[in-house]
């Protein structure tokens, strides 16, 4: 792979076994039809996608729900494994993927985040050096000894970012992080990735188009027939926008 590139795709497919409309799925349909057989069929939720993301570039990529947008990125982090074609990545890469689904229920915040950190490969003296700037930045300082089971999915999520922003990566894989939280903890987000802008590779998705229009350097456009397209990010999102 090329020195200059940190993703490489080429021909990636990916394929899900899914009941066929009308199978019995259900116990109860079960129980009504015993005898009746579960019909498999294969959904391609990608096929023969094929592009590079640069060292240093931010790359988005838009499209409806069920394109393939949230598949591509765990076949990039290695959470599933392709059916078809090869991913190279090039660098350290840290997957911005369902925050916090890592934390234990029965301890509390500040237990969460030791135990979530070394899970992200932190040392525990780079967490004891940074525990307080987690709370700090996650506005969640006067709840670290709080049981995490009784945080709101927005609180558990905004410590799981701030947990996430520590790790030393070269590579970042967003799937909608800028949603996290109220609209002061998303300045901030957003003034953490005008930071890093240039200095990692980011790989982002997102439905927030004012967001792709700013960051990206190209946009990755994938379509429910399963085509694609590559390119300017303003070119991109207006053809994208004008079919809604």
């Amino acid at each position: 792979m090329e020195e200059d590139i940190a993703i490489k795709v080429t021909n990636l497919t990916k394929k899900f076994r899914i009941p066929e409309h009308g199978s019995p799925t259900t116990l109860q349909e079960r129980f009504v039809n015993p005898f009746a057989k579960k019909k498999m069929i294969d959904f391609v939720a990608l096929r023969d996608l094929s592009f590079d993301v640069k060292k240093g570039e931010f790359f988005s990529v838009i499209g409806p729900n069920g394109a393939g947008k949230s598949t591509l990125l765990k076949l990039i982090s290695g959470i599933y494994i392709p059916d078809g074609g090869t991913i190279d990545v090039n660098g350290k890469l840290v997957p911005f993927l369902e925050l916090g689904v890592g934390f234990n229920p029965d301890l509390s915040a500040k237990e969460n985040v030791y135990l979530n950190g070394t899970i992200l490969g932190l040392t525990e003296k780079e967490i004891n050096e940074s525990v307080d700037d987690i709370f700090d930045f996650a506005e969640l300082k006067d709840f670290e000894d709080l049981s995490i089971k009784k945080f709101s999915s927005g609180m558990q999520v905004r410590l799981a970012f701030s947990i996430a922003i520590r790790v030393k990566s070269d590579i970042l894989v967003l799937d909608e992080v800028l949603a996290v939280g109220d609209g002061e903890f998303q300045k901030k987000c957003f003034a953490y990735f005008d930071d890093i802008v240039g200095k990692k590779t980011i790989l982002f998705v997102s439905h927030g188009l004012d967001s792709v229009r700013k960051y990206s350097d190209r946009v990755l456009w994938l379509k429910e027939d399963k085509t694609y397209e590559i390119g300017e990010p303003n070119d991109i999102v207006d053809r994208y926008s004008a079919t809604f």
